[in-house]
């Protein structure tokens, strides 16, 4: 037997407590109750509403995962290679960790993608962060800026300046682009854009978590009643 649900009109199943697309719960009333009766009889205290999010728990989750994800995620080692994998197993665990404590016991899709993009935002800035202060350390301490330069010389400009030729660009425009990359206007032009695309690619890795861990944890764990 199905019912419909009062808020998105989709089928329920009538053993459900909840309506498996928006998460409303559903009051059913017992068919041998004495006539007159019109209490329900799943459940006698309030629940929330499983499409909203309760942030202070949420955020604490949150925190707890973003923040190694996002140190591991600032892609100067090999496990920074990783970084989208670990922004998006943090956005499902927040979610997992934030739906132990919440009744009903799960949530709908768009709040775990909605706890997936906090996490993600928190984790992009641990990210740029420390690798904004890897690059100084690098630089002002371990005095590598002549491999450094080099590096950006040789496998950046040069190359570059290959494929510019290759595809047909005047000398003359070459090497006013290749100035304009070697200024330090260029070069940090250049790296803020590469550090917004991985902030960016981390923020959407982690909202697809989220919106992961909501679901496959929607389909494993039951309502509680």
């Amino acid at each position: 037997m199905e019912i419909t649900c009062n808020r998105c009109h989709q089928a329920v199943l009538a053993e459900n407590c909840y309506c498996p697309t928006c998460g409303l719960p559903q009051l059913v009333y017992g068919a041998d109750a004495p006539a007159g009766q019109t209490q329900p009889v799943r459940w006698d205290e309030a629940v929330r509403d499983a499409s909203s999010v309760d942030w202070k728990p949420a955020l604490r989750a949150a925190l707890l995962l973003a923040i190694p994800a996002g140190v591991l995620s600032f892609g100067l080692s090999v496990v920074g290679l990783l970084g989208f994998v670990w922004m998006a197993v943090a956005g499902a665990w927040a979610v997992a960790i934030y739906m132990r404590s919440q009744r009903p016991a799960w949530i709908t899709i768009g709040a775990g993608a909605r706890i997936g993009l906090v996490t993600g935002l928190l984790g992009a800035w641990a990210a740029a962060a420390t690798m904004s202060a890897w690059l100084f350390v690098m630089r002002f301490f371990l005095h590598w800026g002549k491999g450094m330069d080099d590096f950006w010389q040789s496998q950046f400009i040069e190359k570059a300046s290959q494929q510019w030729a290759t595809s047909g660009m005047d000398a003359q425009t070459i090497l006013t682009t290749k100035a304009l990359l070697n200024s330090p206007e260029g070069r940090g032009g250049v790296t803020f854009g590469v550090m917004l695309f991985l902030v960016v690619a981390l923020v959407v890795f982690a909202i697809a978590g989220g919106a992961l861990g909501a679901r496959l944890m929607g389909r494993t764990r039951q309502p509680e009643v």
